[in-house]
């Protein structure tokens, strides 16, 4: 259920309100949209059927919300939430990319792409240091390494850190290093992982899962925002459908429809929502006018020698035809590429 309350409430009332669902056996979380405090309240609502709610003090109205997701939903909160990291703004009309290579596969490889997909206006250096892999002989990743070199290249270049987090035992590690913790679309429905993310202060990027529908996406966020941790962005990487020329479908219906039912930034991941390199470009542009709080792209120097999806990377020069064809793009239809 959603409490508002009346414009100005006491803060006494709003503590008072939320004490007594504390004590009911509900988890709450508050917000403030345009000065006017509003608490979400998940639990079981035969608790209250002798305590109307709508009678004490400060409380407007009580809105019961039929959606099972509820922390994330636009009934919840109605304008767009917009997350500042580090004074890196993502959602309410600004457009960020997060740029780098599949893998962190050398410290000298990944200096070089920081500087190239910064200087063309990324702000996010994506890089996978533990990596999901389909074949267990395949290169799983440089571990801490990685992370090392993550985090300095980002911070010679001013920019944010995205990693992979698979495993919870790695989390105190990832966080270490990380400014924003990416969870793949095979973890997606890790529920035991998703509500210890609940209790961690980080960003979380949550990937749509390979056959996952949009609501299932937005339950599994509602775990983590459940827990305490309404830091969070969607994102649609492609799912599996019948066709075969692709890697992934990219659902780029997802964009809007996601951004319609819920107040959560969306990102689109064209590298893994198609798997060709020469549909990078396109899909990119593509999911910006769609309205796409942001891109994630794979970039490699040399997408031949990559040790994990050179075919869905794209050229360090590609790159910059990219940023200056989004530039152009989210102009044209009112937001802003941060860049």
């Amino acid at each position: 259920m959603i409490i508002v309350f009346k414009q100005g409430a006491a803060q006494t009332d709003i503590d008072y309100v939320q004490r007594k669902l504390t004590e009911f056996g509900f988890k709450t979380n508050v917000s403030d949209n345009n000065g006017r405090v509003i608490m979400g309240a998940i639990g079981d609502d035969r608790a209250l059927r002798e305590k109307p709610l709508f009678t004490m003090p400060g409380v407007e109205k009580v809105v019961p919300i039929s959606k099972p997701y509820k922390l994330v939903s636009k009934d919840f909160k109605r304008t767009e939430t917009v997350l500042d990291i580090k004074g890196i703004k993502i959602g309410g009309g600004n457009v960020v990319v997060m740029a780098g290579p599949c893998s962190v596969e050398s410290r000298d490889m990944l200096f070089y792409l920081a500087e190239r997909t910064s200087n063309a206006g990324a702000k996010i250096l994506r890089g996978g240091a533990f990596k999901p892999r389909t074949s267990p002989y395949a290169f799983q990743g440089l571990g801490e390494e990685g992370l090392k070199y993550l985090r300095e290249a980002a911070d010679a270049h001013g920019m944010l850190v995205i990693t992979e987090l698979m495993d919870v035992r790695d989390m105190d590690l990832i966080c270490k290093y990380t400014d924003i913790i990416q969870i793949g679309a095979r973890n997606m429905q890790n529920f035991r992982l998703l509500k210890d993310l609940g209790s961690v202060r980080m960003p979380v990027m949550l990937k749509r899962g390979l056959s996952a529908t949009m609501k299932e996406l937005l339950m599994a966020a509602e775990y983590v925002a459940a827990g305490g941790n309404n830091e969070i962005i969607l994102c649609e990487r492609g799912i599996r459908t019948f066709e075969t020329e692709t890697r992934n479908t990219l659902d780029l219906s997802a964009i809007p429809v996601l951004k319609s039912m819920s107040h959560l930034p969306v990102v689109a991941d064209p590298s893994h929502g198609t798997g060709r390199r020469d549909c990078i470009l396109p899909m990119s542009q593509a999911a910006v006018a769609a309205g796409a709080d942001g891109i994630m792209v794979e970039v490699h120097n040399c997408p031949e020698e990559a040790l994990s999806d050179g075919d869905q990377s794209i050229l360090p020069d590609d790159f910059d035809v990219l940023m200056k064809r989004l530039n152009i793009i989210a102009n044209t239809i009112g937001r802003t590429l941060n860049i």
